[in-house]
């Protein structure tokens, strides 16, 4: 009897392992997850990089070019050291900089757009990791971050929604609706069948990469925090707001300094926050967690004059918003469109005699636009409606 319940029990164990081990696998190779999610990373990364390329395009021959201090020779030196490469250091001409550096703004663009993602992607990597060896001791923690997600979204089918890859796949699959498929092999459809399974894997890999990214960015930023002093006694971001360096507005630092409960309960909400985001990731609480990461963000960018780390935090934070909240939001526009709309009518437009109210198509949204004009002299009842509006009819001869 116990030798059969023993049986029983470990019969159990295999089976729930077994449901365990197939959910994984499924949730790998079964369909790409977060496509919405990696194309704002991809439309969010590319339009940083662009403005930030833009915005020193006044200093980029001393930043990037010829007439940086960090001159090629000695960028070289370090590379031997590192083992880092820059395609902007295999020539001190102005004209092949100056040609890297349109096609880097190039680049940036078309990677935003998503044309050709496959391609623009590496590119757009290349192109990143260039420019950040380039002038490695003028970069931050906002540039090694834009690097490591350009290097993730590689992995990524970031090109599947919102972009013009997408766009060009939508009007194929609508001129081959109407055209007889072409006959296939056996074998060509097991290959078709495996490179979309392995361009799932790798997808769903890189979304994990980048997801994991960002918790170990936060939790060893909370953990660090928590073993300092200034953290622990509530004082840290009064020196934050009082470094020379970091103050863009002195005036508006000197401002939000006045207020020390606030300055204090901040320092320990951020800490708290920091430590906590890897465990509140698999709940309902993930949403007000990262609505005041936003807030923290837009005040670091503010405060302390680092937009592009902040642009960079907000952007890798939307890996953690499902597919259903970035197609819920195109509804919730036009939504608002149309209330909007409705609440500011032409009075042209307004109901008047011998106009039905805008009626429901069948198999369309009640309250739609439409109306129906009666002729003049007729008197008609709409069902549940009641009677119109009555013409006088004319008067014979």
């Amino acid at each position: 009897m116990e030798s059969e319940a023993r049986r029983t029990t470990s019969a159990v164990g295999r089976r729930w392992l077994a449901d365990r081990i197939g959910a994984a696998r499924e949730l790998v190779t079964g369909r790409p997850v977060s496509l919405y999610a990696a194309s704002v990373l991809r439309i969010g990364y590319g339009l940083l990089y662009l403005v930030f390329l833009l915005r020193e395009f006044p200093h980029r021959a001393q930043i990037w070019g010829p007439d940086s201090p960090w001159t090629p020779a000695l960028a070289h030196q370090l590379f031997e050291q590192t083992g880092w490469r820059s395609v902007l250091t295999l020539s001190d001409d102005r004209a092949y900089f100056e040609l890297c550096y349109a096609l880097a703004l190039v680049t940036s663009a078309l990677f935003l757009l998503g044309w050709r993602t496959r391609v623009t992607s590496v590119l757009f990597a290349v192109v990143v990791a260039s420019f950040h060896g380039r002038a490695i001791f003028m970069t931050d923690g906002g540039d090694n971050l834009v690097l490591l997600m350009a290097l993730y979204l590689v992995l990524t089918a970031c090109g599947r929604r919102w972009s013009l890859d997408a766009r060009r796949k939508r009007l194929e699959a609508v001129r081959a609706g109407s055209a007889p498929e072409p006959a296939r092999s056996p074998f060509a459809g097991q290959l078709r069948d495996v490179r979309t399974t392995l361009i799932t894997v790798v997808h769903n890999c890189g979304m994990f990469v980048i997801a994991a990214q960002v918790c170990f960015l936060y939790g060893s930023a909370g953990l660090y925090k928590v073993q300092g002093a200034t953290w622990g006694g509530g004082t840290a971001l009064h020196y934050a707001l009082n470094l020379e360096l970091f103050r863009p507005w002195p005036a508006l630092s000197h401002f939000v300094d006045q207020y020390t409960l606030l300055v204090a309960v901040a320092g320990y909400l951020t800490v708290l926050l920091q430590v906590a985001f890897p465990f509140v990731l698999f709940g309902r609480l993930k949403y007000p967690v990262l609505a005041m990461l936003l807030s923290m963000h837009v005040g670091i960018a503010v405060l302390m004059g680092l937009p592009l780390f902040s642009g960079a935090m907000i952007i890798a934070d939307a890996v953690f918003l499902p597919d259903r909240f970035y197609t819920f939001l195109p509804r919730l526009w036009r939504r608002a469109v149309r209330r909007t709309g409705g609440g500011w009518a032409a009075p042209e437009q307004t109901a008047g005699p011998g106009v039905v109210p805008a009626q429901g198509r069948p198999g369309g949204t009640p309250g739609s636009p439409r109306r129906v004009a009666l002729p003049a002299g007729r008197r008609d009842t709409a069902p549940g409606i009641g009677p119109a509006s009555p013409q006088v009819p004319p008067k014979s001869g």
